[in-house]
């Protein structure tokens, strides 16, 4: 465990840092070249309608009325890969992003498709808060000095303490971490886990804060939180070294073949499920933000085909439900709101279709 001193712009003690920047452990697969150019086309020339819901999703609204009283291993997706989870008696919170926009400006960029669960001002007092890299749509400046006085500590890859720090939390509120340092806090560790993914909030500064999944461990409960990645190797080694997990968090959407090295696939969400020794999966980072070319709801079905395909145990909340992390519901397709067709063909035709690249039957 680390606590770097604010504006340090070298991490001499990590084997990810080097020649100015993290990295990860093999290439990941991104645009280069032509595709960078055929991508910033695609976003030029505007997206389908289909990216977005013709109405917010459904959303279970929670106050602290509602969360008062919640049994320990109480679950909350609030929106997008934000989630809220009671460990030991304490509040946790998965990165927070309450705001109406994952941008730098409140008048432009991905806008949320419906509210977040819940209001800034009606969570309870945080134990933790548990950040996995300094992306928009993962690190939120304006939530983060929201819940910077009712924090008890923010735990975050090594660079992204940094960030809070200059954003005015308190240096003792904040711990940030390698890959493979652990924390323990109370009756929770926490350790810092690999991830494939990249990190950076403007032009100049790709990959100068590490990125991270996250093993968290409480009472009865071992739980996997994946931040973003593509599908890599790491995710075998997290499950030898630190599963079986009893749930797993893991990002589904705002995926593209084009950069696949860096946001699975919807059968490599399934896969790495696999590999954490996952009993029940839980995909996140969807039908909140528009940050990619495939339909909104895309990422459940494909998923929820994938998972039934491989005879995975998947859950599915909706955003504000109440699940028990320890006995979760199956996985029932809310998201086909009314109005909206659905050919079932496509299901089958998911469920026969070939694995992603990259991703082992």
């Amino acid at each position: 465990m680390t606590l770097v001193p604010a504006r340090t712009a070298e991490y001499p003690q990590s084997p990810q840092f080097h020649d100015g920047a993290f990295h990860n452990q093999q290439v990941p697969r991104m645009p280069r070249g032509r595709e960078s150019l055929t991508l910033w086309w695609k976003f030029l020339a505007g997206k389908r309608p289909a990216t977005r819901p013709d109405a917010p999703l459904p959303v279970e609204v929670l106050d602290a009325a509602a969360l008062a009283g919640a049994p320990d291993n109480r679950l909350y997706r609030i929106g997008h890969s934000s989630v809220l989870v009671k460990l030991d008696g304490g509040w946790w919170l998965t990165d927070p992003v309450l705001s109406q926009r994952a941008s730098p400006l409140s008048w432009a960029g991905p806008r949320r498709f419906q509210p977040a669960a819940i209001a800034v001002d009606q969570l309870p007092p945080l134990r933790g808060v548990v950040l996995s890299h300094d992306h928009y749509d993962h690190l939120d400046k304006a939530t983060i000095r929201a819940l910077a006085s009712r924090t008890e500590l923010f735990v975050a890859p090594l660079g992204v303490g940094d960030r809070l720090l200059r954003w005015g939390v308190e240096p003792g509120k904040v711990r940030q971490l390698d890959w493979w340092d652990s924390l323990q806090v109370d009756g929770v560790p926490l350790t810092a886990t690999p991830a494939q993914h990249f990190s950076g909030r403007g032009l100049r500064d790709r990959n100068r804060t590490l990125w991270a999944s996250w093993a968290i461990r409480a009472p009865g409960l071992n739980l996997f939180f994946s931040g973003d990645s593509g599908y890599f190797p790491g995710f075998a080694e997290i499950g030898r070294r630190l599963g079986p997990f009893d749930l797993t968090l893991v990002e589904c959407g705002a995926y593209d073949p084009m950069w696949e090295g860096v946001h699975m696939l919807p059968e490599q969400t399934v896969q790495a499920h696999l590999d954490l020794r996952g009993r029940r999966l839980l995909p996140i980072h969807n039908g909140t933000f528009d940050l990619a070319f495939h339909d909104w709801n895309e990422p459940m079905e494909r998923v929820f085909a994938a998972a039934r395909a491989r005879g995975v145990d998947i859950t599915m909340p909706r955003f504000g439900q109440a699940v028990d992390a320890l006995s979760p519901p199956p996985a029932e397709p809310w998201w086909r709101v009314p109005g909206q067709e659905h050919d079932r063909r496509a299901d089958d035709a998911l469920v026969n279709a070939p694995p992603a690249a990259g991703t082992p039957r």
